[in-house]
């Protein structure tokens, strides 16, 4: 049985992919734990397994082995049509390169998740102008994506993510193509959203901007979490420096 306070719970996942070179063994027994509201970083360098990782989480590939719970529910028995159903109203996803609709206003690039749940158009627009404004753009609306910043296009990557109210907010290298100012606004606002939403927020990054808002970081290293680690307790070694 699942404990209530645990939104993700990753028993023991495997992740192989089989190339014409041989084998390749991403992650290599995952064991992860997340409690409702919790702000949990994955760290690590390019190649660890990260994206590998979220892409579990998010029920966006699915395991060689181990399970994958999310509120309770286990992805690995879940047929496609469930997969996208938890997608839809349990997770969020925030992604490096934004992912936002060129031709649609901010406005409407976050209304759009919600076509998929059948909400009608006038709720649609009204919800997404107030997360707009929650993310500091409520006087973007109108604005398509080449008519913003990057920072600017990122919260509103950040408001879509929020359109469906997820238990989980996924961010997969949230401030990569970001400068540095602007990334640690985006750092902040997601920490912000967390502690007033209570939302959960797992984020894949090598960012160590990360670490100050991060209740907990799971350092990961060729497909193993080498360790986890309170906020309160993080050391930096010199290479990951």
């Amino acid at each position: 049985m699942e404990a209530p306070s645990l939104v993700v719970n990753v028993q023991d996942v495997t992740k192989d992919y089989v190339l014409k070179s041989g084998v390749v063994k991403a992650l290599k027994g995952i064991n992860l734990q997340v409690k409702r509201g919790e702000y949990i970083s994955i760290m690590g360098p390019s190649g660890s397994g990260k994206t590998t990782l979220f892409n579990m989480i998010g029920g966006l590939d699915r395991p060689t082995s181990g399970s994958v719970f999310i509120d309770g529910m286990d992805l690995a028995k879940m047929n496609d049509r469930q997969l996208a159903w938890v997608r839809s109203r349990k997770i969020g996803y925030i992604f490096q390169t934004f992912n936002l609709i060129p031709v649609l206003s901010a406005q409407d690039n976050v209304a759009l998740p919600m076509i998929f749940l059948g909400i009608k158009k006038e709720e649609r627009l009204r919800k997404a102008a107030e997360l707009l404004g929650i993310v500091g753009l409520g006087d973007r609306l109108t604005h398509r994506p080449h008519e913003l910043s990057g920072g600017q296009q990122q919260r509103v990557a950040i408001a879509r993510a929020l359109a469906n109210n997820p238990s989980i907010i996924l961010a997969d290298e949230p401030t990569g193509n970001l400068d540095l100012a602007t990334g640690l606004s985006i750092v902040q606002l997601l920490y912000r959203l967390k502690v007033e939403r209570n939302t959960t927020v797992i984020c894949a990054t090598h960012d160590l901007k990360m670490v100050d808002v991060s209740d907990k970081l799971a350092w990961l290293r060729d497909g193993v979490i080498e360790r986890m680690e309170e906020r309160t307790t993080v050391t930096l070694s010199a290479e990951e420096l």
